[in-house]
């Protein structure tokens, strides 16, 4: 039976997984306070939380997904950054973080049911946001609708031209002869 800290370290710790699109873990070892609650304030804006929960503690909150991640993503020192829907900016933030500050390392992300490598999240964080990519895909949708709407446009404003062309030379031929 848990303690009550504990207890209420996994009823805190589900309630974000559940919240969460997804979750990015960090080696964290090394990290002062003030660098932390820089990390903290940087993932913060953009939408993730970071947190330092005891594995054993994580996984019992995690439930049956604890099965699906790769040991090496929930063994020693390690924090969660919790996603709340734009997991390419989150990702960003904490490799760029990492690249700049040695003390902090990626060590894997469980996203949408999947668990990603560090190289993975790498690559994760280099995607657009989530509103570039909807308009990428929507710009690809409506370009060649737009282009077919002109075909069908030209196939019937052809005719109408043309007919509108031979009664303008009747016009003027009936205006010519009067």
């Amino acid at each position: 039976m848990p303690t009550e800290a504990k207890a209420k370290t996994i009823e805190k710790a589900k309630r974000l997984y559940e919240e969460a699109t997804g979750v990015v873990f960090a080696d964290y070892s090394g990290l002062s306070v003030k660098e932390m609650q820089a990390l903290r304030r940087e993932l913060k804006a953009k939408g993730a939380s970071f947190h330092v929960i005891k594995n054993t503690l994580f996984r019992i909150a995690a439930g049956e997904d604890a099965a699906k991640l790769p040991y090496e993503l929930h063994n020693g020192p390690t924090a969660i950054a919790f996603l709340q829907g734009n997991e390419p900016e989150a990702a960003k933030t904490l490799v760029e973080f990492a690249r700049t500050n040695k003390n902090l390392k990626v060590k894997g992300a469980f996203v949408g049911g999947r668990a990603f490598s560090e190289e993975e999240v790498v690559q994760l964080s280099k995607l657009p946001p989530r509103e570039v990519l909807l308009a990428q895909v929507i710009g690809a949708i409506a370009a060649p609708l737009s282009q077919l709407v002109g075909v069908v446009e030209a196939l019937y404003a052809e005719p109408i031209r043309t007919i509108g062309a031979v009664a303008d030379k009747v016009a003027e031929g009936a205006s010519a002869n009067a």
